[in-house]
């Protein structure tokens, strides 16, 4: 018996890739890489708008196991445009987390993502 959770936003893509949002064992939590779509699964346009998808789903799915930004101890940023991300994640810092010094931050430039449209996609590690 596996004392993991996993917890998911139904997205058809997790079935069909045979993988889970987000997976908590013991008192940490992995957020398999977040990507900034809405609930029917359509990414909005631009890095600003994605980025802040992408995090609203990250918090999403820490409160499902009683978490929130505060408990982030690391993030890997992966970007198609490594400027644009890096200038929304250092305007927008504040609004992700309270401190954002106390979480390891890891940008990587890379030359696809999953869905076409797809400007950034965030991996996350939380403790409690």
């Amino acid at each position: 018996m596996s004392n993991k959770k996993a917890e998911g936003f139904g997205m058809p893509w997790e079935e069909i890739y045979g993988y889970s949002q987000a997976i908590k064992k013991g008192n940490t939590v992995w957020i398999s890489g977040q990507l900034g779509h809405n609930e029917k699964g359509e990414l909005p346009e631009g890095m600003d708008a994605q980025m802040k998808q992408t995090y609203a789903n990250i918090k999403e799915l820490l409160s499902r196991f009683g978490m929130n930004m505060d408990n982030v101890v690391e993030e890997v940023i992966y970007t198609m445009d490594m400027a644009t991300a890096f200038d929304a994640r250092k305007n927008f810092k504040t609004e992700y987390y309270s401190d954002p010094k106390l979480v390891a931050s890891t940008m990587v430039g890379v030359s696809g993502l999953a869905l076409p449209g797809q400007l950034v996609e965030i991996k996350i590690i939380a403790t409690e």
